[in-house]
């Protein structure tokens, strides 16, 4: 359930990085946007990954 959420989260975030670079938005807030995506895809994927246990 949580990587789910996690890849969900993941594809609103870089939906949001898009549509703030397209209404010239601050490098910034594009920049942070995009480095969360990126964090909840690896999480949610890393999840998915065969562990230990």
């Amino acid at each position: 359930m949580l990587p789910t959420l996690l890849l969900i989260l993941a594809g609103v975030l870089v939906g949001g990085a898009v549509s703030l670079h397209r209404q010239g938005a601050t490098r910034g807030a594009v920049v942070v946007t995009a480095v969360l995506a990126v964090l909840a895809t690896a999480g949610g994927v890393l999840w998915l990954l065969p562990g230990e246990g």
